[in-house]
């Protein structure tokens, strides 16, 4: 059975190569969650051990679902209010996201 990092729980996502790439810096609504260049939203967000939005058609969170945009899962909003897929859509450094209702 392999270890965890220390602090991480089973299911969360840990990056293990490619982390030589220039750090960056995007927003969740009041919370910074810290990238790397060339990161999609949604890894950006799961490495930040947060969930993409809440699911719409009952209680629970949803986290991204096929990985290449074909589903509906992975949907953030800029704070200037487009939508993006965020398994689509590259991390940009001063990016302001915000919840989903």
């Amino acid at each position: 059975m392999s270890r965890l990092p220390q602090g991480r729980r089973a299911g969360q996502l840990v990056r293990l190569a490619a982390a030589e790439r220039r750090s960056i810096r995007l927003t969740m609504g009041e919370r910074t969650i810290e990238a790397l260049e060339g990161d999609t939203l949604l890894t950006a967000l799961l490495l930040a051990g947060t969930h993409v939005r809440r699911f719409e058609f009952g209680e629970g969170m949803r986290a991204g679902f096929c990985l290449m945009g074909a589903c509906q899962d992975c949907w953030v909003a800029l704070a200037d209010g487009r939508r993006l897929r965020a398994c689509t859509t590259l991390a940009e450094d001063g990016m302001a996201l915000e919840p989903i209702p």
